[in-house]
């Protein structure tokens, strides 16, 4: 895909992810992480890195930064982290031609998994443990929606704009 093709993908995805981040579950947790995976499946891990971190700044923006500007930067980083695992997951597992849905699986309970437990580790110094913790069912089920329908509306994509082999094909 040429720079500039990825460029405005780029600026499509960032701007889905700014309406996501207005679409709220609680606070800051919103839909704001769906286009980013798609991003990084469709662009790669550079890509869905910087996506992952501005969806997630420009939802805590949107909200006023309730958990204040140091746990949302982290949170953002660990946003970034989470879009490069999952695509790290899912490319790996498919490059040793393991089943496409077991690799989406897979790929998504590692997002969750770094999306969740981990990102609330890297916070819970500036928040205490228990407020982290606090959050955790909140965040595993909006978490796995955000990246299960990400999958799903991957896998109906055009095929000159998927990257990986979408799930079930």
């Amino acid at each position: 895909m040429n720079p500039t093709r990825q460029l405005v993908y780029a600026a499509v995805f960032i701007a889905l992810s700014f309406v996501g981040a207005n679409i709220k579950i609680m606070g800051s947790i919103a839909f704001d992480s769906l286009p980013a995976f798609i991003s990084v499946l469709v662009l790669g891990a550079p890509w869905g890195f910087a996506i992952g971190f501005l969806a997630h700044i420009l939802t805590a923006a949107t909200s006023g930064f309730p958990l204040t500007l140091p746990v949302h930067l982290i949170n953002g980083v660990m946003m970034g982290v989470t879009m490069v695992a999952f695509y790290w997951s899912v490319k790996l597992l498919l490059d040793h031609h393991v089943n496409s849905i077991v690799a989406y699986v897979v790929g998504c309970v590692v997002a969750v998994i770094f999306n969740v437990p981990i990102a609330l580790l890297a916070t819970s110094p500036l928040m205490t443990f228990k407020v982290a913790m606090a959050l955790v069912p909140v965040l595993i089920p909006a978490a796995f929606a955000n990246v299960i329908i990400a999958c799903v509306i991957y896998r109906f994509l055009p095929k000159r704009m998927q990257r990986l082999t979408p799930p079930g094909k």
